[in-house]
């Protein structure tokens, strides 16, 4: 190895490189040993199952196991193109995934912003302190309470009917369906993502503020020239990991909330996964196909957005932090 003195060459010994990377490691030997758990955990539990997924190219038999199943290389593939199914669980998840970026990401930003105008510290406790409270209810429960809210006998149609109004079917409309799932993910999930950006807003330099006061701007002026300017990078950056979930359109809140009355609107990728493999005759191979597929879609257009992202803006979480 080479090592640049005053714009002079001079090699280090491999010995002398050794005893210093000793002497690196034992100094922060238990800054590593905190690090050992979690890379123990990725290998296991991320890393080792990687080789399922030459299921995708095997016809698989439990008697055989992975190793002795059948190689049918993309035959399974094959399969899952020409089905009619596929392409309709596929058209919804994009819309799904499409919508909720248009109509679910803006809301944490938002609610971040109006927290960072408020100026009562007891309100904005308790205010953050209920708008994140739902995050730390499971998908099981928040669909409970929506479905007992919005069920025919629920809290929203008994109101209607006192009011000498028609009760709705909101549940079993395909209409409504996909708002209901947009509003309880904000519901769920907006205040906890509202501290990323609440975290970004009370980084920016407050004198920008302060001169920006002097010169008599209004609260709304500064907001848009100020305060969504300096927190422009991590709008970006959250919004492109996001599209690296497209074909992942929340499992879990839409297998809660889905019902056959909704299921053309609503089935998506993950649930067509689910009934191959549980609720049908399991076809282990084609639903690792599905999965895959998933997967290579998910991080080709995260790659895609992130070029896109740097190339317009600068910003990018693979292609570097600014231009």
């Amino acid at each position: 190895m080479k090592k640049i003195v005053q714009n002079v060459e001079v090699k280090v010994p491999q010995s002398k490189m050794k005893r210093n990377y000793l002497k690196e490691l034992n100094r922060n030997k238990y800054l590593y040993l905190l690090m050992l758990p979690a890379i123990v955990y990725y290998i296991i539990f991320a890393y080792t199952p990687m080789y399922g997924l030459t299921l995708a190219f095997k016809e698989y038999s439990a008697k055989l196991g992975i190793l002795g199943s059948e190689w049918v290389g993309f035959e399974k593939f094959e399969l899952l193109f020409s089905n009619s199914y596929f392409w309709r669980t596929l058209f919804n998840t994009i819309k799904i995934s499409l919508l909720r970026l248009l109509f679910v990401t803006p809301a944490p930003i938002i609610i971040a912003v109006l927290f960072s105008e408020l100026n009562a510290k007891r309100t904005k406790k308790v205010l953050q302190t209920v708008y994140t409270l739902p995050h730390f209810l499971s998908w099981v429960i928040v669909s409970g309470i929506v479905l007992n809210v919005l069920d025919y006998d629920g809290m929203i149609n008994n109101f209607l009917e006192s009011m000498c109004f028609e009760k709705q079917i909101f549940l079993g409309n395909k209409r409504m369906f996909l708002p209901i799932v947009y509003i309880s993910a904000i519901w769920k999930d907006a205040g906890w993502s509202s501290l990323i950006y609440l975290a970004a807003i009370a980084g920016i330099n407050p004198e920008i503020y302060e001169a920006a006061e002097l010169d008599g701007i209004t609260r709304i002026k500064k907001i848009w020239y100020i305060t969504l300017p300096s927190i422009s990078t991590t709008i970006v950056m959250m919004l492109t990991l996001t599209t690296g979930h497209i074909l992942a359109a929340g499992f879990d809140q839409i297998f809660n909330l889905i019902n056959p009355a909704v299921q053309e609107v609503g089935d998506i990728l993950d649930i067509y996964i689910y009934r191959i493999t549980f609720q049908n005759t399991p076809d282990f191979s084609f639903s690792t196909a599905v999965g895959l597929f998933t997967s290579v879609v998910n991080i080709t257009v995260l790659l895609i957005v992130d070029r896109i992202s740097h190339r317009i803006s600068g910003v990018g979480v693979f292609s570097g932090g600014s231009k």
